[in-house]
């Protein structure tokens, strides 16, 4: 790799990491190809990306940006899983790794705050945006249905006293 190519690779990796919500760090311990394909598939239909970079040029790209505090979990074969979602990328790097046990989930960040290996995956136990954003319409149509039920109950128990004074009457 000359020089201009590792350039390219810092300016590519510290463009990815200014629109991350999350970065976790992973580490290979002897993955296969199919394996490794397999979780790329997974990370990126999560929404998320995952690039493995050598430690020194991505030690470059985080200097100065709100992850620099990863540089001391750059050691080893590291990958970077990224996502604008905060939940995303730790979500499908965590359900990867409870399948096979050569990846390792080292740590990672959300903006600043630094996470463990345990902060990920509670990070990941977390619902995902869109998980969240049905949640809220679910809550703010609710009170709509319960005001139709709540608004429909007097006519019918005005419906069943009628009903129930005309029988008597018929009796």
């Amino acid at each position: 790799m000359d020089r201009t190519e590792k350039k390219n690779a810092v300016s590519a990796l510290g463009e990815t990491l200014a629109k991350a919500g999350v970065v976790v760090v992973t580490r290979n311990l002897g993955m296969t190809v199919d394996q490794s394909t397999e979780l790329r598939s997974q990370v990126r239909e999560a929404g998320a990306q995952f690039k493995v970079s050598k430690n020194s040029l991505a030690r470059i790209a985080i200097d100065g940006t709100d992850y620099a505090g990863l540089a001391d979990l750059l050691t080893g074969p590291v990958a970077l899983a990224t996502s604008e979602d905060p939940v995303a990328a730790a979500k499908a790097t965590v359900e990867f790794a409870k399948k096979n046990d050569r990846l390792e989930i080292v740590g990672g960040a959300m903006g600043s705050k630094m996470l463990d290996a345990d902060g990920i995956k509670a990070l990941a136990a977390l619902p995902s945006l869109d998980e969240l954003r049905a949640k809220l319409v679910g809550l703010m149509q609710a009170p709509a249905t319960k005001l139709a039920q709540i608004s429909a109950a007097p006519a019918g128990q005005l419906a069943r006293v009628f009903g129930a004074y005309a029988a008597k009457d018929a009796a």
